[in-house]
């Protein structure tokens, strides 16, 4: 869905308004339609969202744990592993780095391809971090 993606691009480079209005945007898409294949990455996008604009710690997790819940609920590995990845970061970022790695360690241990992919690479980097 474009607008998720439109969603991410506005976030990185800084636009947490027009970001805001595209996630708004592609839920409703979501909802009308009864689309929930992108529901975990909704929620990540809405934590990241919620980071970017510095919104308390509970509310960003609580938004991570609830895309981790969608992903599994859907067995949905990668989008697991991206909000998994984006929940571990946090988590590393508050001291809580044993926390972090327990989350993230056995997610990215179950591919066994594709570790050259952005998504890989970046869990295997905070991995490292977090040793």
């Amino acid at each position: 869905m474009m607008r998720a993606g439109l969603a991410e691009s506005y976030l990185i480079v800084g636009k947490t308004g027009t970001a805001r209005s595209h996630l708004a945007a592609a839920r409703r898409h979501c909802e009308s339609y009864g689309e929930n294949y992108l529901g975990a990455e909704l929620c990540r996008l809405a934590a990241l969202l919620s980071q970017a604009e510095a919104a308390p710690v509970e509310i960003i997790e609580s938004h991570l744990n609830e895309a981790l819940t969608v992903a599994r609920g859907q067995e949905a590995r990668l989008f697991e592993l991206r909000a998994a990845t984006s929940l571990a970061q946090l988590l590393g970022e508050q001291g809580r780095r044993a926390e972090a790695r327990e989350l993230l360690a056995p997610i990215y241990g179950w591919f066994t391809e594709g570790f050259d992919t952005p998504d890989l690479k970046e869990a295997k980097a905070l991995l490292d971090a977090l040793a």
